[in-house]
């Protein structure tokens, strides 16, 4: 059966906005968008009256720890960072997340539908990241694509965790060598790989050495948390000397560098923006970055780094960003179709297109605008979120009970 959301103020963010538009839906995935009179609806579709509301795709968070730092659950609710091994490239995101973390129902009553789920940054190589849907059963009803990339971290928060184990690495030069001799292990390894293959030899295979292995044939790229220009500077020349596709994460010095991270095509994930000065190497964070990084060509996804932010505060992030100079256009991009093409996931989400997943949001307005909300959220289709207006309360489906 078919769905068609019909009369609503259709952003589709790939393409014009349409007043009056119809985007139809059918096994979960977007069929037609646009004008009411241009999309042919089957006469037994269920109608979804948009009147009144703007409607857009579900926005993407490309970097959250939701599920792996769980919601009010304190220790036995983080799983986000194994300090137990500096290169931990074999762990994944995927086996922590719990898809009952309140994080997931914050998310859907922000209009967030789709997260990068990544490890944290307290080892120099944390892990696969995996993107996955805001409501399930399991992670792998829930399931995006897996992995999506490897996690990988500069700067204070390694140095600072096996600073204090007395362990390698302590500094800035000790991290760079973690990253360093791991990759160079993992050159020989894909070279001894082969050659076992062609000899038809038996070979060992190493979890760890496969994932780097990945990354080095560009198969999978490499989420790099760098805040400081130093490290931005050293994430580019690691990724130069051993040819990695690199995405900069967090990148709050990324407006001193922002010409040549437009020359040399790096995307930034940037955030989160509206967090205190915490530490030193974010102490040049604010809001007119974003906005300075656009406008000299770089591609640009925001991100909550829930749980520093609340994931449902994606979008105010984009207003601010607006108010410090982004331009509108860029802002509504960076929580969707951006995000969703740097982390090679635009096949799925972002946009509101034919052959995408059905990921649609119905807001009583401007989502730019810090007094409109998210009314009704639908997820491949499903409606799995409404606000209550008589409660003032959002209402989740549970996944639980589904009929």
């Amino acid at each position: 059966m078919s769905t068609a959301v019909t009369g609503g103020y259709v952003v589709p963010v790939d393409g014009d906005p349409i007043e009056g538009g119809t985007v139809l839906v059918a096994d979960g995935r977007i069929v037609a968008v646009g004008p009411e009179a241009d999309v042919d609806i089957p006469d037994d579709a269920e109608i979804v009256d948009a009147a009144g509301t703007w409607v857009l795709p579900g926005f993407v968070e490309s970097h959250g720890h939701v599920g792996v730092i769980e919601a009010a659950e304190g220790w036995a609710g983080i799983d986000v960072n194994e300090m137990t091994d500096p290169n931990g490239a074999r762990l994944r995101a995927l086996d922590g997340i719990n898809p009952d973390d309140e994080g997931f129902r914050d998310a859907l009553s922000g209009g967030v539908t789709t997260v990068v789920v990544k490890p944290g940054s307290g080892n120099p190589i944390g892990g696969r990241t995996v993107a996955v849907k805001s409501w399930g059963r399991t992670v792998d009803d829930m399931l995006v694509r897996e992995p999506v990339s490897v996690k990988s971290a500069l700067g204070e928060n390694p140095k600072r965790i096996y600073g204090e184990k007395d362990k390698l690495p302590t500094t800035r030069l000790g991290v760079a060598a973690v990253i360093r001799d791991a990759f160079v292990k993992a050159q020989d390894y894909r070279e001894a790989r082969e050659w076992a293959i062609r000899e038809g030899k038996p070979f060992e295979r190493d979890n760890t050495m496969e994932v780097l292995g990945r990354v080095l044939d560009g198969d999978l790229p490499w989420c790099q948390h760098s805040h400081r220009a130093d490290d931005i500077a050293t994430a580019i020349r690691l990724s130069e000397e051993f040819g990695y596709r690199l995405i900069l994460n967090h990148g709050t010095e990324g407006h001193l560098l922002a010409d040549t991270l437009a020359d040399k095509d790096i995307p930034v994930i940037i955030g989160p923006l509206i967090v205190e000065r915490s530490k030193v190497e974010v102490r040049r964070r604010h809001l007119r970055n974003p906005g300075i990084l656009a406008r000299a060509g770089v591609r640009i996804a925001l991100t909550t780094d829930h749980p520093v932010v609340p994931i449902e505060f994606l979008v105010h992030q984009a207003t601010f960003a607006v108010k410090e100079g982004l331009d509108t256009e860029t802002a509504i991009r960076s929580i969707t179709v951006n995000p969703a093409r740097i982390m090679g996931i635009d096949d799925r989400v972002g946009a509101l297109k034919a052959g995408l997943d059905a990921d649609i949001v119905l807001w009583s307005g401007d989502p730019l605008d810090v007094m409109s909300r998210a009314v009704r959220v639908f997820v491949e289709g499903r409606e799995v979120y409404h606000f209550d207006e008589h409660t003032g309360f959002g209402v989740t489906a549970n996944p639980y009970y589904q009929e």
